[in-house]
């Protein structure tokens, strides 16, 4: 392992060229890794990041801008950088009033801090028994501290063994946990990270679980209607957009796996409720996944509904698009449009449902050195 272990934008932008394994995720295996005692196993939590105080908000965007896993532009790195640079100082204005005005920095840091913390205590009491090994939860934000980088670090000093890479993106995409993925894999390629044994859950947007944490949200959700209303509320699902290329050139499975967690919310739901789909934060001229949440929050304004209740299904944590976009800017222009109560739901957060999901996924993801699985504990 080299003792420099920083890989900037320009450097990574050099290296990096398409590969199919960040649509399918097989720069890694999916299958449970054997472990016995004395083994230290480093549970990677893999989410985007995002600024801790205004002044990070320019160079959270520059990070975001440069990464081509997400932005894949034909520009050279001599020529995306000064331009990347230029449109982090223009957004960033804009961009930190946002922030300030759900407190001045990202919520998401310490949500997937917590998760972590929980997450870890949770396999302790679980699992170390069970396998003799001991694990081990580090954050790797993609955008902002803190960096895979700084999660390697510790890992090293921590004498890791063995790797889970746990995306907080049930859903899979490439332009989120195929992002992280390449970027790991690339550390490892440049020998800034020991050869870890590793194993990648790629997804887990139908887990049970995960689940009966959004219908623990859409029930909490739903209690701030009348009583009398509930069962007319319309069920708006708004998951983050992607460019629409990304699903019919590169087969992205991302729209596929949101939907199946639609169909499972629903199909486990007991209520009456009409729900539908659509997708957020549409930026640029490209054709994106649709509908876009306002223009469907339109359109079922016009079909005379009135009452919508929003549930951010492809985030995990409260963050600015969920705050600010779905709570203040899509607000008022639903309320615009002639929805007369909209309501979003709280995320997932540390939702005790949401963290069986993730004890469980990690579960399915070691087995004890004879070859037997954990079990839950009854």
């Amino acid at each position: 392992m080299q003792n420099h272990t920083t890989m900037s934008p320009r450097e990574f932008l050099k290296k990096y060229h398409f590969d199919h394994r960040m649509v399918d995720g097989s720069f890694y295996p999916r299958t449970p890794l054997g472990v016995g005692p004395g083994d230290r196993v480093g549970v990677v939590l893999f989410n985007l990041g995002g600024p801790t105080g205004l002044d990070g908000v320019e160079p959270f965007l520059y990070n975001l801008f440069m990464d081509p896993a997400i932005i894949d532009i034909p520009l050279p790195a001599m020529l995306r950088d000064p331009l990347c640079r230029l449109i982090a100082r223009k957004r960033a204005e804009g961009v930190r009033e946002e922030y300030a005005l759900i407190g001045g920095a990202s919520p998401l840091n310490e949500h997937t801090r917590q998760q972590a913390v929980l997450l870890e205590r949770r396999l302790a009491d679980e699992l170390a028994a069970a396998t003799g090994a001991t694990f081990h939860t580090y954050m790797a934000m993609r955008y902002a501290p803190p960096l895979s980088e700084d999660s390697v670090q510790q890992m090293h000093e921590d004498g890791i063994t063995h790797v889970v890479l746990l995306p907080l993106c049930p859903q899979y995409s490439k332009t989120t946990t195929g992002a992280s993925v390449v970027y790991w894999h690339a550390l490892q390629q440049e020998g800034c990270m020991p050869d870890w044994p590793t194993s990648l859950i790629f997804e887990y947007a139908t887990h049970p679980d995960l689940v009966c944490a959004f219908s623990g949200r859409i029930s909490e959700g739903l209690s701030r209607f009348a009583e009398k209303e509930r069962g007319n509320v319309h069920i708006l699902f708004s998951a983050h957009g992607t460019p629409l290329y990304e699903k019919t050139r590169r087969h992205d499975p991302y729209q596929d796996l949101v939907f199946s967690t639609v169909r499972a919310i629903m199909d486990a739901w007991d209520g009456p409720n009409p729900h539908s789909t659509a997708f957020q934060s549409k930026v640029g001229p490209a054709k994106w996944l649709s509908p876009s949440t306002p223009d469907h929050l339109g359109t079922l304004a016009d079909s005379g509904i009135t009452r919508v209740l929003i549930v951010p299904v492809a985030f995990v944590s409260d963050h600015v698009e969920t705050l600010f976009e779905l709570d203040m800017e899509v607000r008022k222009e639903a309320l615009e449009a002639g929805i007369v109560k909209y309501e979003v739901c709280e995320g997932l957060n540390d939702s005790p449902h949401f963290m069986d999901c993730l004890v469980d996924m990690v579960r399915r993801h070691v087995q004890s050195a004879d070859g037997s699985a954990p079990r839950s504990p009854q």
